[in-house]
């Protein structure tokens, strides 16, 4: 399996791409990682680290894109961009798939144009694994389509259910639609053409409509949204989660007897500060493309950047890609038909 790498994405590059992908390529060894970037930054980052293990190779590229760019006019203008290269890298057969830590709108459209579609795929949406009170749940889409069709959400659900079976081991997930209420006739204009699709859609364990405050209890093993709220939605989730374990650290340290009853409670909690933590996560999966592709935080450090490589080992073990296709077929043409 080979894995391109933007070694240049990252709020911290190159440092936490190649401590991560060394990381990675000795957990697992059978992996092929190529970092994508200046090579004598890598090196030298590497040098620090003992070097490159011998299944991590460097694939020099001159340009980088930055999160204030324009997108489409980035990609078009820089081809020698480390995440253009690392798209064209899975394009030309000489990557299986690639990650990155840059620009979100930069890899939607290196993820669209570069490593292309899959057929019959409107649009992408990106998916990430996400804590609840009960099991982890499948959550998409956090802002690869910002205003998608209601065909384009069962595409989302369709996507989402083959990855809670294929790498969450669900049987026969519960899949739900994000709104503002759980009766059907509830929700804005999307979300209520949306619902009876989802009721229609083959293979689909459609249960309704899920509100935001019942998420986090685990209701559903799959959460469809479309990619504006959803974005708001994980970020606000992080963000209480953050700010709840620093809350909690403060009380904890704020006095001797609060301290010694943290001693007391430290191994209980490590559990559960784990099971928050972004980093054991990765990243997100940017689903419906022809490779699979995995964007991390830009602010992800080495132990994040090793995650999303995980992420992406499982996705080509288990071989999402096709199974995302198998299940797209099995629809047959949506409204406008099949788009490549």
């Amino acid at each position: 399996m080979r894995i391109a790498i933007d070694a240049m994405g990252s709020d911290k590059a190159v440092q936490p791409e190649v401590a991560g992908a060394i990381a990675a390529a000795k957990l697992w060894p059978h992996l092929s990682l190529i970092l994508v970037g200046d090579e004598a930054r890598i090196q030298a980052e590497a040098a620090k680290e003992g070097g490159l293990p011998q299944n991590v190779s460097i694939r020099h590229s001159t340009q980088v894109i930055t999160p204030d760019e324009e997108p489409v006019r980035a990609v078009r203008t820089k081809k020698d961009a480390s995440m253009v290269v690392a798209g064209k890298m899975v394009k030309d057969g000489d990557a299986d798939a690639f990650l990155t830590a840059g620009s979100t709108g930069a890899l939607v459209v290196v993820g669209t144009l570069g490593v292309g579609r899959m057929k019959g795929i409107e649009r992408p949406a990106l998916g990430t694994v996400m804590p609840s009170a009960k099991d982890p749940f499948f959550f998409l889409d956090i802002g690869a389509t910002i205003d998608p069709r209601p065909e384009w959400l069962v595409q989302f659900a369709l996507m989402g259910d083959v990855y809670a079976k294929a790498i969450l081991g669900r049987k026969n997930p519960k899949v739900a639609l994000l709104n503002n209420g759980a009766e059907a006739e509830k929700g804005n204009a999307l979300t209520k053409a949306t619902y009876p699709l989802l009721q229609e859609a083959k293979g689909i364990n459609f249960i309704g409509n899920v509100e935001g405050r019942d998420v986090p209890f685990g209701v559903a093993d799959v959460v469809v949204a479309e990619g504006f709220s959803g974005n708001i939605f994980t970020k606000t989730m992080e963000g209480t989660a953050m700010a709840l374990m620093k809350q909690i650290k403060g009380a904890l340290m704020s006095s001797l007897v609060s301290k010694i009853g943290a001693l007391l409670i430290k191994g209980g909690l490590k559990p559960l500060v784990k099971k928050f933590d972004y980093t054991e996560i990765g990243g997100a999966l940017l689903l419906g493309l022809k490779g699979p592709v995995v964007k991390c935080h830009g602010s992800s450090d080495a132990k994040a950047i090793t995650s999303g490589i995980r992420f992406l080992k499982q996705a080509l073990e288990q071989n999402v890609v096709e199974q995302i296709r198998a299940a797209i077929e099995a629809q047959g043409p949506g409204p406008e038909g099949v788009a490549e």
